[in-house]
């Protein structure tokens, strides 16, 4: 019995939880002594057998005690350095922050809001939910236009919905104010789509200058946004083409040159050069009539925030914009 005696000796000084499991294995195990020594009572008999049966039994009670002591006090060391390791000082200076210029998405429409409102147009907001009319009718949208589907808006009960764009800021900003108006309405639209450019809600910055007849013409609009482009993007060429929006007459959409490949040629221009950066135009009379104004002129542009940020900051899949991947934010 002296192996055994020795061996609950050795539980008070084992060192580690492994070191002791190994121990509790050595003992209890299938293949474990004590094990051993019970399968060897069947060879004895009469009372040594008994008395044999009864130091074993005595033991195996005193080793799994001391085992569970030693056992508790070994987690419990564990613990206190785990803890000590973990410890954190808030009074310490923490030398592994980086600067950050914050979101993409963020840092765009800062620098888009801060260009606008140093020409003194206002920040208008706007109501996510609008009525029909505002977001439809009073942009010249009738009701078979296919920009009213339903596969492309949510449409909510009492014919309101979320805005598709945020031109009813506009409507609103017309139906309250008097001209001269000048105004940016900046915020998350919604439409009923989710590609690698498309997602179900984006952004957008809309302007709007009205005043009274022909103080506003198109000019001033191709002067504030070849000036904002330039500032945006820096030393680039700027391309106009004719186009329509039910909005604006004359309308038209603005291309940059590729800020990837210099107009040499490459997959995100489709080898053309040319990047479409936003559509503006002059704003159409019956826009106007809707909104009860008589005797103005205006121009109007819409871009999106998202579009910008891919453009700015070399992002190819619009989705990551939106994930919390840590790799796109520390990028910035």
């Amino acid at each position: 019995m002296q192996v055994l005696d020795d061996l609950l000796a050795r539980v008070a000084h084992v060192r580690d939880l492994k070191e002791l499991e190994d121990l509790r294995l050595q003992v209890l195990g299938k293949k474990g002594i004590l094990t051993q020594e019970f399968t060897q009572l069947k060879n004895l008999s009469g009372q040594e057998k008994a008395h044999k049966a009864q130091k074993l039994n005595q033991f195996k009670e005193a080793f799994t005690q001391a085992h569970a002591q030693r056992k508790q006090a070994l987690q419990n060391l564990e613990l206190k350095a785990r803890l000590q390791a973990e410890k954190l000082d808030p009074s310490l200076a923490n030398t592994h922050i980086s600067a950050s210029l914050g979101h993409p998405l963020s840092y765009t429409k800062d620098r888009i809001i801060e260009y606008f409102t140093q020409l003194g147009f206002k920040l208008h907001l706007g109501e996510l939910v609008q009525e029909e009319f505002y977001n439809f009718d009073a942009l010249n949208m009738p009701a078979y236009h296919p920009a009213r589907a339903m596969q492309d808006t949510f449409y909510f009960k009492d014919h309101k919905l979320l805005r598709t764009h945020t031109s009813p800021t506009q409507i609103h900003a017309m139906q309250t104010q008097e001209p001269p108006i000048k105004m940016i309405g900046v915020g998350p639209t919604f439409r009923r789509d989710y590609d690698t450019t498309h997602t179900p809600m984006f952004s957008q910055v809309e302007g709007l200058v009205v005043d009274s007849a022909h103080k506003v013409h198109f000019g001033h609009l191709k002067q504030v946004l070849e000036d904002f482009l330039h500032y945006f993007f820096g030393d680039i060429k700027v391309r106009w083409r004719s186009s329509f929006f039910p909005f604006t007459e004359p309308s038209a959409e603005v291309d940059i040159s590729c800020v990837f490949c210099k107009q040499e040629g490459c997959k995100v221009c489709k080898h053309t050069g040319w990047l479409e950066v936003l559509g503006a135009g002059c704003v159409h009379p019956g826009v106007f009539k809707h909104a009860g104004l008589k005797n103005v002129s205006g121009y109007a542009f819409g871009l999106g925030i998202e579009r910008l940020t891919m453009l700015s900051c070399a992002i190819n899949d619009l989705r990551s914009l939106f994930e919390t991947d840590l790799r796109l934010l520390e990028a910035f």
